[in-house]
């Protein structure tokens, strides 16, 4: 998921290297904007003489809707996990069997037998996260483990907040507020969810991808977001903390699969084995500020990683961190209909 949108979205200028303007091949990358390690991607360039380039998105439908309409000409993309099942029904996606590959060892078993991607047969992982809650505690210094924060949001707060504008978090953190399981299709419930979402939205200050300029700087004072990008805000402003709702927070994980009709298809293949490496793995998340399911990568993680709030779980908030599932189309098309209310 899970950062900024970069400006533009072809061939961030970003990564294109100088020196391999003659490369013996290409690779073109589908991710989220500000999530790729540019050093990362550098390092690959280099040793594989593949020349990368970065399109960039801002949600899992944008994606799906840009590859579903043909002539992307990507290799790679990068769904999370509740999507990738679509994915795979749709036909959209190569069978790489990465769990063949070299570096396969390297995957936390935690994240082998996935039940989006059962054994692994299409994915790698990527990075995974929480959707969680970030608060500037000069401005407001209560309870911030709560998703109150923007659904019965304080009075400090109100006009000041930022939430993240994807349905599946949103809605999801609003169910739980109920006392509600996911994939819901109780009525009355939903009924709750979609008049308080559109309360609480008048009491925001907006909806957007923005956090890690405008949260350190200011000019948002609370926001429902991404650990890593919540993480990376605090590291420029040691005033925001980071909550994790005691209701109930999506974790989510987003894996590098390639695409059936890609046409760098062992380029594609080598990347998928290069982020399976240790080392590598640690550049990614050492950018985005994420998890990334590789065992061993943390002896190469900053310091800074191995004990920070935003990546270790308090105990007591543990067990109300749950798997972003895929809803069946009928509970989906309920959740897109309340979502279309509160985008109003």
């Amino acid at each position: 998921m899970r950062g900024i949108l970069l400006t533009g979205t072809a061939a961030i200028a970003l990564l294109g290297f100088a020196g391999l303007a003659h490369a013996e091949g290409e690779l073109n990358i589908y991710n989220w904007g500000d999530y790729t390690s540019a050093d990362m991607i550098k390092k690959f360039e280099q040793a594989h003489n593949v020349k990368v380039t970065i399109t960039d998105y801002d949600s899992n439908d944008t994606a799906l809707a840009k590859v579903r309409a043909g002539g992307h000409g990507f290799d790679i993309v990068v769904p999370s996990a509740n999507y990738v099942p679509i994915w795979v029904k749709e036909g959209l996606l190569l069978e790489a069997r990465p769990d063949q590959m070299e570096n396969f060892k390297n995957v936390d078993p935690r994240w082998v037998d996935v039940p989006w991607d059962p054994g692994r047969h299409y994915s790698v992982p990527w990075q995974w996260g929480v959707t969680g809650i970030g608060v500037n505690s000069k401005v407001y210094g209560g309870d911030i483990n709560t998703a109150a924060i923007f659904l019965d949001p304080p009075a400090e707060l109100v006009g000041k907040i930022n939430v993240a504008p994807e349905m599946n978090d949103v809605l999801f953190a609003t169910i739980k507020y109920f006392g509600g399981n996911w994939c819901t299709d109780d009525k009355e419930l939903l009924k709750k969810v979609r008049d308080k979402l559109v309360e609480a939205k008048a009491k925001w200050l907006a909806m957007d991808y923005s956090v890690t300029e405008k949260l350190p700087a200011g000019d948002y004072s609370a926001v429902y977001y991404w650990n890593g990008a919540i993480m990376r805000s605090r590291l420029t402003n040691a005033d925001i903390k980071f909550g994790y709702p005691k209701e109930g927070y999506p974790i989510f994980m987003d894996s590098v699969a390639i695409l059936k009709d890609a046409k760098n298809v062992e380029n594609a293949k080598l990347f998928m084995n290069f982020i399976m490496d240790p080392e590598n793995a640690a550049m990614i998340s050492a950018f985005a500020k994420y998890a990334n399911g590789i065992k061993g990568s943390e002896q190469f993680m900053p310091e800074e990683m191995k004990t920070a709030p935003e990546l270790v779980v308090p105990a007591e908030y543990e067990k109300a961190g749950q798997f972003l599932e895929s809803c069946s189309p009928e509970i989906v098309d309920l959740y897109s209909r309340i979502w279309t209310d509160v985008q109003k």
